[in-house]
């Protein structure tokens, strides 16, 4: 599998940053290294950095804010509240065309986690979601793109061959289901496997990366990646060098220790219990992308999304400057 290619390169070819010189004092500090990022998949790989740094094991001191909706991040960054954030792919682009140039994107972490989940028996193939609703989260972010994409490509036209409608979180499309209100749901990991648990009607049957890659061969589904404020970077580069290592060392715990991993997982609310935690890790796609490989993935991506809708990149595609490479 490709994602486990990358978590071994990561370790091959680690970044080496600029070092301190006894002139770069201001450079060799390392400050509590505030991050966010959105509950679910988008936080999973870091859940084992997290714990490590509760515990005082980590080089950097950490702060983390868990947000529920992708909304809650951009004025977070704009008032210099938070210097790190996992984000959905798209908006990583997003916020460096409106905040001119001043995120850069640090890795690609995690790649497509998004799957249908059926009530009624009778989805088997994107064709059998014509003429229903399909209710999903991620308004505005990857999730939405990459399901109007998908339906499009197989010749159904988003709010006339197939209805959406959209949720703020995953929690309240369960609600739905429990309610018997939807039949038919876009969710990522671990929200999916969560929901199928509780309900025996319901059924994850299509992963929509591989529906994705169907219609995409070139260029994978980048669902969430990290970005960090620029005066951050040029401020504290030992500690970005720090946080990357660290980082890349929690995804790959998170995705070769299921059991701990689910476990991690329960403790930050994000599963119930351990099986669905086992269930759903497999499936959330965790990588750690960096330097060119990450720059190919994501120009491919946003060349995808920019020609079916450019404003899903902020109108413009990001260029060189948006890829922190050291």
């Amino acid at each position: 599998m490709l994602k486990y290619f990358y978590l071994i390169a990561v370790f091959a070819a680690m970044l080496a940053l600029t070092g301190c010189g006894t002139e770069e004092v201001s450079a060799c500090e390392l400050p509590t290294v505030r991050v966010a990022a959105l509950r679910g998949p988008t936080a999973l790989g870091m859940l084992d950095l997290m714990d490590r740094s509760e515990r005082e094991e980590t080089e950097n001191a950490y702060t983390f804010e868990l947000v529920g909706a992708p909304v809650e991040i951009p004025p977070m960054l704009a008032r210099g509240e938070v210097d790190i954030a996992a984000v959905p792919g798209n908006l990583a682009a997003v916020l460096y065309n409106q905040m001119d140039g001043a995120v850069q994107a640090l890795a690609v972490v995690t790649l497509g986690v998004l799957h249908i989940v059926d009530a009624t028996g009778e989805v088997n193939s994107v064709a059998d979601l014509a003429g229903r609703t399909i209710f999903a989260t991620g308004e505005g972010a990857t999730p939405e793109f990459a399901l109007n994409y998908v339906l499009k490509q197989n010749g159904l036209i988003p709010n006339v061959d197939v209805f959406i409608q959209f949720r703020a979180e995953p929690p309240e499309i369960a609600a739905l289901f429990e309610l018997g209100q939807a039949e038919v749901a876009l969710l990522p990991e671990p929200f999916a496997s969560s929901v199928v648990a509780r309900f025996d009607h319901l059924r994850v049957t299509l992963d929509w990366t591989t529906e994705w890659e169907r219609v995409q061969a070139d260029y994978g589904l980048v669902m969430s990646v990290v970005i960090a404020r620029r005066e951050f970077i040029e401020n504290y580069p030992r500690a970005v060098e720090i946080f990357m290592q660290e980082y890349a060392a929690s995804i790959a715990f998170m995705s070769t220790n299921t059991a701990e991993g689910a476990q991690l997982a329960v403790d930050a609310g994000l599963v119930p219990n351990v099986d669905i935690g086992m269930t759903a890790l497999p499936r959330t796609n965790m990588v750690f992308l960096t330097g060119d490989v990450m720059r190919r993935n994501l120009m491919g991506f946003y060349r995808v999304l920019y020609n079916e809708t450019p404003a899903s990149v902020g109108g413009q595609l990001p260029d060189d400057n948006f890829f922190f490479i050291p």
